[in-house]
């Protein structure tokens, strides 16, 4: 059963024998779409809990309309006020939110993050992609793409989002194994297609010789009023791009040779979470410290294979001429 409301009644009025496995799942903002396809994970890993393998759990999504690491830490009190007995997040920023986490762990609240890490915090787990190495092999791809040389751009989102920060630094340490590749500058952005579409075609006017864009995140690639004028943009002016991602918006990019992408399973955000959590609490695994992530090349030659994957994860939007002939 997924719950959508508030969570009703408080942990100490309920029997611990029947009551259902409430875990509260915050997430940066509904308007990344990575971050929705993380919804439907954490969803299904509970359908899958409650109705195959008998044991109750309920998911309660307290993501932010938008970027809000404040309503984040509010939400995180709120779960716990309202009776979660584990908080599953990605913070938007690291102080108020690390703060939020302590006070909850601090109430008998477990608490694990996703996608972002927050190591200085009581979380007791955390999954995701090692950020720093995903820069790196963000700048090793636009290498090899570039042939070891040309100005590049490297398009940031949130400069206070801690997963972002270590993604850049991995860029940047990555660069120094290449001085060919000279970095223009490290463009941040509101984390919104239209944001991040419009940052890059403004970066792209002011150096007219541009030869690549290093994106820690796909910002520009997802559907918005303005991506079809980025492809356009970066296909006129012969650019190539490496992003973090691989969305089914984003796969137009790699089909005409624009870019290769560095897919995040986020799907799995979802389910990995909540099957940690459920591991954890009622099936008492001693579970703790880092769960990696690793990310998949996305390219031409295998765009039919992770389109497929991601028809399998519940995404509507897979084009067809990416699936495989049935």
């Amino acid at each position: 059963m997924i719950l959508m409301g508030a969570l009703p009644g408080a942990r100490a009025q309920e029997d611990p024998a029947s009551r259902k496995l409430k875990i509260a799942f915050i997430a940066k903002s509904y308007a990344n779409p990575v971050f929705v396809a993380a919804h439907r994970g954490a969803q299904d890993a509970a359908r899958e809990w409650s109705d195959k393998k008998g044991i109750p759990v309920e998911v309660l999504i307290l993501t932010p309309t938008g970027e809000n690491p404040a309503q984040q830490a509010e939400r995180i009190g709120m779960a716990v006020e309202d009776g979660a007995d584990a908080i599953a997040v990605a913070a938007s920023e690291a102080a108020p939110v690390s703060k939020a986490i302590d006070d909850a762990v601090a109430k008998g609240v477990a608490v694990m993050t996703f996608d972002v890490d927050l190591p200085g915090s009581k979380r007791f787990a955390h999954f995701g992609a090692d950020d720093t190495q995903a820069g790196e092999m963000i700048l090793e791809e636009l290498s090899q793409l570039l042939g070891g040389s040309g100005k590049v751009a490297v398009l940031a989102g949130n400069p206070d989002a801690p997963n972002l920060q270590r993604r850049v630094a991995g860029v940047k340490a990555a660069a120094l194994r290449h001085p060919g590749l000279e970095i223009v500058g490290v463009f941040h952005h509101l984390e919104r297609p239209i944001d991040g579409a419009a940052e890059v075609l403004r970066v792209n006017e002011a150096h007219p010789d541009l030869q690549g864009w290093a994106m820690v995140g796909g910002w520009p690639m997802f559907e918005s009023a303005r991506r079809k004028d980025v492809l356009k943009d970066l296909q006129t002016r012969g650019q190539k791009v490496v992003s973090v991602d691989a969305l089914p918006d984003q796969l137009r990019f790699v089909d005409v040779g624009v870019a290769v992408l560095l897919g995040q399973p986020v799907y799995e955000w979802g389910t990995v979470t909540v099957d940690t959590i459920v591991e954890k609490l009622h099936n008492e695994k001693d579970i703790s410290g880092t769960i990696p992530m690793d990310l998949v090349r996305v390219s031409i030659e295998n765009l039919e294979v992770w389109a497929s994957q991601l028809r399998d994860w519940g995404f509507r939007r897979v084009n067809e001429e990416y699936l495989p002939a049935e």
